[in-house]
């Protein structure tokens, strides 16, 4: 049997308050956090895709520093993979005796910190290095993916502030190097075929 982490005693009651007002409200507003939830990380795609291809328009270097951004994503989910696995908490589902929106996962999909969350920061904190309009809207949606995640009873608060905090220090972490060598590598890149057809306008 493996021994888990109950992060009730952290903020528990605050998880307990929301996923209690998610079953107060009206339905139609419920199922648009649920579909946020699942499938708002779409959004992220697609502003990437956005600023790769008015980034290509601009310059090669501005391409690269576009085309880092699913780069910085899996850089990020990997790093908390790891976390989840060192940590090993448990659901909130699964700890404290509450209805939720969706099924509570299964035991061993661990809750901290929220991949979703990470994912989410990622991006956004990435984005911003791109292009800041777009990169301001994104963090305002990766909140609001963090958020939606304690709504439908998926992670406690915790995980998600962590998974924000993953998240975003990866993107800067990895968006300050390249931006000292995005250059570099676009000159690399362009002398490929498949570089040149990524960057060039």
């Amino acid at each position: 049997m493996i021994l888990a982490f109950n992060g009730s005693s952290l903020d528990g009651a605050a998880y307990e308050d929301v996923v209690h007002d998610a079953q107060h409200v009206p339905g139609w507003l419920d199922t648009l956090v649920s579909l946020w939830s699942t499938f708002g990380l779409a959004l992220f795609a697609v502003m990437s895709a956005v600023c790769w291809w008015r980034a290509r328009r601009s310059s090669p270097a501005a391409a690269v520093t576009a085309l880092a951004v699913p780069v910085v994503v899996l850089a990020a989910y990997g790093v908390d993979m790891v976390l989840k696995l060192l940590v090993r908490e448990d659901r909130p589902c699964q700890s404290l005796h509450v209805q939720t929106l969706q099924a509570c996962p299964a035991p061993g999909d661990w809750s901290f910190p929220s991949n979703h969350a990470a994912i989410a920061a990622a991006a956004a904190v990435a984005l911003v290095f791109v292009g800041r309009r777009l990169g301001a809207a994104a963090v305002v949606a990766a909140v609001a993916m963090g958020a939606s995640r304690v709504w439908i009873g998926a992670h406690y608060p915790h995980d998600v502030v962590a998974g924000l905090v993953v998240g975003a220090l990866v993107a800067c972490g990895v968006m300050l190097v390249l931006r000292d060598r995005s250059q570099a590598v676009a000159a690399w890149l362009t002398q490929r075929r498949l570089g040149a057809l990524l960057l060039a306008a």
